[in-house]
């Protein structure tokens, strides 16, 4: 459960050291596809939680979010629409769900815990 945690990690120090840039043209695309590894990151870390975890779920649902993320953003640049924005959206709020849900199972069982200690 920890080693895409310490991938990201690792991830995200390396672009806060490193001189790259990504060119300004492709900024939408960057930014869907973090929220589409964050996604499904987050969505991992609940399915390790609720015992469900699948490693070709996993592996599958990062590519296909990627893929169709970045597949509405094309569409929406060459239709002059920002489709990219319902990519964001959908990320977003799954990505918050994820989070709450994770916490709340974390919550639970920490409760647990100390009851059982208490008794």
């Amino acid at each position: 459960m920890w080693l895409p945690i310490v991938g990201l990690l690792i991830g995200v120090l390396l672009g806060l050291f490193s001189e790259f840039q990504i060119p300004d043209e492709y900024s939408n695309y960057l930014s869907i596809a973090v929220l589409a590894a964050l996604d499904t990151l987050f969505g991992g870390i609940r399915a390790h939680l609720e015992n469900v975890f699948n490693e070709q779920v996993f592996l599958t649902g990062f590519f296909t979010n990627i893929i169709l993320a970045a597949g509405l953003a094309f569409l929406g640049v060459h239709l002059g629409v920002d489709l990219y924005l319902v990519a964001v959206f959908a990320f977003g709020v799954r990505l918050f769900h994820n989070i709450a849900m994770i916490r709340r199972m974390l919550l639970e069982r920490w409760m647990s815990r100390r009851n059982k200690q208490v008794e």
